[in-house]
């Protein structure tokens, strides 16, 4: 079992390049299923999903190569519609495949997905918009078995809570099936748009991406293109809540950060100084600045990132009074105060909300990873810890961060990965 090792050692300095977004290359790669033409995708990180998911595609029947950023796909003679659960209980963006292989193919067996245990995040929301379109859905020993012999059809679809799989999947259904689709209070993240816009390139009529409502006029069949995944947004944000942590002075480069202002918002208003061109983002903490305490909530999309909880309430746990961190997306993501507390950090959780009042210093400890942001925000307190912080289980973190003990490293972080 593979673990980091992380030893306190100052203010990072330096420039960081960001990857593309695992969360936007995932249902990309998943929409290569909706042609049968060659279908490249560039700026993908080279992540442990990525690869489930390619394997996955292989299963199929698809030929798929991946090489310097590259994901190359051919969905011409798929053989199998069925995603055997060895590979779908890995990850739970292989649901993605779901909407796809109906819209295409007229039937899909897929086995209910594992990933991260955040949560129960049913895929009701999934199978309810395949219906409302005209699949036909059973569930038999484990396996959402869908089929529409006659193809789908549009309809107007209201998602009863925001959720951006569903509105990926049943936004992949919707582009090959017959007539028109509303999709109403549908998710608004920049991985959503970037979705859309390869659809477009795709053939696909789509109107509203960024919006709440998406119209989607189907079309007969799509074809070929090539597209480039759109900076993750998560990876910026944990990097920039390092430099903060550490008191360094770093510049974020090859990122969006215009999908970041949830985040620039209260990182100014804890003190520290953020500045921004079109593609970069410069972060620094004065010298003798103290994190100021400032309470966050996760919301949807333009909403505070969930996935950004756990870093920034690492950050809190130095700052200067009391933040408060609410959490409404997952009734399950606060795994990782334990883990902080472990190292000294002074936090009290109740409900939805954690209570995070700051410490003068954190201190190394042996820690468990227990999801994919949780695990990095370890990481993180590592960077300001007094002596060895031991992150273990960082499968993970492996599955979410291309090349992080590299990027941190040269930014004058001391850690590493070692094999127990």
């Amino acid at each position: 079992m593979a673990k980091i090792i992380v030893e306190g050692n100052g203010p990072l300095n330096g420039k960081i390049k960001i990857s593309g977004a695992k969360n936007a290359a995932l249902p990309l790669i998943c929409a290569g299923l909706l042609t049968a033409d060659p279908f490249t995708l560039t700026n993908v990180p080279d992540l442990r999903d990525i690869n489930t998911l390619l394997d996955l595609l292989k299963s199929f029947g698809a030929q798929t190569s991946f090489k310097d950023s590259t994901v190359k796909i051919d969905a011409k003679d798929i053989t199998s519609t069925t995603a055997e659960y060895d590979l779908v209980s890995q990850m739970r963006a292989s649901v993605l495949v779901l909407g796809p292989l109906v819209a295409r193919f007229g039937k899909a067996r897929v086995s209910l997905p594992g990933g991260c245990a955040i949560g129960s995040r049913p895929v009701d929301l999934h199978l309810s918009g395949l219906e409302a379109l005209g699949a036909k859905i059973d569930l038999h020993e484990g396996y959402i078995e869908a089929t529409a012999e006659d193809g789908l059809k549009g309809a107007h679809i209201t998602f009863p809570k925001v959720s951006v799989g569903a509105t990926e999947n049943i936004m992949m259904a919707a582009v090959l099936a017959k007539g028109q689709t509303i999709l109403s209070n549908a998710a608004r993240e920049p991985e959503i748009v970037d979705l859309g816009e390869c659809l477009k390139a795709m053939g696909a009529k789509i109107k509203g991406l960024g919006d709440d409502t998406i119209i989607i006029e189907g079309v007969d069949e799509l074809h070929g293109c090539e597209h480039a995944v759109v900076a993750d947004r998560i990876e910026a944000g944990t990097y920039m809540i390092a430099a903060a942590m550490t008191g360094g002075n770093v510049t974020i480069t090859h990122c969006r950060p215009d999908h970041l202002d949830a985040l620039i918002t209260p990182m100014k208003l804890a003190g520290i100084m953020i500045e921004t061109t079109a593609d970069t983002i410069n972060v620094e903490r004065p010298k003798g600045q103290k994190i100021q305490a400032v309470d966050i909530m996760t919301e949807p999309y333009p909403g505070f990132p969930t996935d950004l909880q756990a870093q920034f309430m690492a950050m809190l746990t130095l700052s200067e009074g009391a933040g408060m961190v609410t959490e409404t997306i997952f009734e399950n993501r606060f795994m990782h105060v334990p883990e902080l507390a472990r190292m000294g950090a002074h936090i009290n959780v109740h409900q939805a909300s954690a209570l995070v009042r700051g410490t003068d210093k954190l201190k190394g400890a042996q820690v468990m990873a227990t999801d994919l942001r949780a695990s990095v925000s370890l990481v993180l307190a590592g960077l300001v810890a007094e002596g060895k912080t031991h992150v273990n289980r960082i499968y993970h973190l492996e599955r979410g961060y291309e090349n992080l003990v590299d990027k941190l490293s040269a930014c004058g972080a001391k850690l590493k990965r070692v094999n127990d």
